[in-house]
């Protein structure tokens, strides 16, 4: 086991089965938002924890501007840690921006996952007509980044309402504002500049595991037009529209991720068991 890597993203390992679980989360959030849910996991699979470089408790000193000016850098990150724990047959969890870097990881290295389970992802947030819509103008997420110059904890509240646009869950936008606060703001940046003008969308007819993705109800960063567009082009993905409202189910609706995540793992075994006979 590589201890730099493990020190370097806070990987945490918990559980007891024999198949591997990695939980990626989402930009500027940390391994604690899948408290909810990742322990519901622990008693048939082996779990697994990590934050980004420049998030939570990972290694502040490794960030890299250039590495992380690309997904590619963070898709780096999750291959490093399937490599130091000599991980194979994973079944990878992300949640928006983390969905993508799983599946740029999978598209690299493949022998080491065997399903994508992607909450509210997106290739692409900006809008491209008439063939794509993101959700956005590229003015508006440049204005987004601005707002992070001038006044960062502005944003911060600001953004928080507008991920979790749930009135009756407050608390996660409060969870999500303490979180984003509680990260560099330079890092936090660079972050949501590799994030936000990315575009991923020639990748996705090329990733070929099982796939699930997982479509919030009035989800404004990834909204259902673009679930749509990710299930037409991945050639293995199944689609679940969610009663959750917003962009991060996994800490407002937990119960709701978890049984779909769960139906989804318990078809994807049937389907073996019948293949094999």
């Amino acid at each position: 086991m590589d201890q730099n890597i493990i020190v370097r993203n806070n990987v945490t390992i918990k559980g007891k089965g024999s198949q591997t679980i990695l939980f990626a989360p989402g930009f500027g959030c940390d391994q604690s938002v899948w408290s909810k849910v990742s322990k519901s996991f622990e008693e048939d699979y082996r779990v697994i924890l990590f934050d980004y470089v420049g998030m939570g408790k990972s290694d502040i000193k490794a960030f890299d501007q250039d590495k992380y000016s690309s997904l590619n850098g963070y898709a780096q990150d999750v291959l490093d840690v399937c490599a130091a724990l000599s991980l194979k047959d994973v079944i990878f969890v992300g949640h928006s921006v983390g969905s993508m870097i799983g599946a740029l990881a999978s598209l690299r290295q493949p022998e080491y996952f065997s399903s994508l389970i992607m909450i509210g992802p997106s290739p692409c947030y900006l809008n491209y007509p008439p063939d794509y819509f993101g959700g956005f103008e590229k003015e508006e997420l440049l204005g987004l980044i601005d707002m992070m110059d001038k006044n960062y904890i502005g944003w911060a509240n600001t953004f928080a309402a507008t991920i979790t646009n749930d009135a009756e869950h407050q608390e996660v936008a409060e969870e999500l504002e303490d979180r984003f606060c509680s990260t560099d703001p330079v890092i936090a940046r660079k972050f949501a500049e590799t994030c936000f003008f990315a575009d991923n969308r020639k990748e996705l007819p090329k990733v070929t595991l099982p796939t699930l993705i997982l479509q919030c109800a009035d989800d404004v960063i990834a909204p259902t037009v673009v679930g749509d567009y990710m299930n037409q082009q991945l050639p293995e993905s199944t689609i679940r529209y969610m009663k959750a409202r917003g962009h991060c189910p996994h800490m407002s609706h937990p119960a709701e991720t978890i049984e779909l995540i769960f139906n989804y793992l318990e078809e994807l075994q049937s389907e073996k068991i019948g293949g094999l006979t």
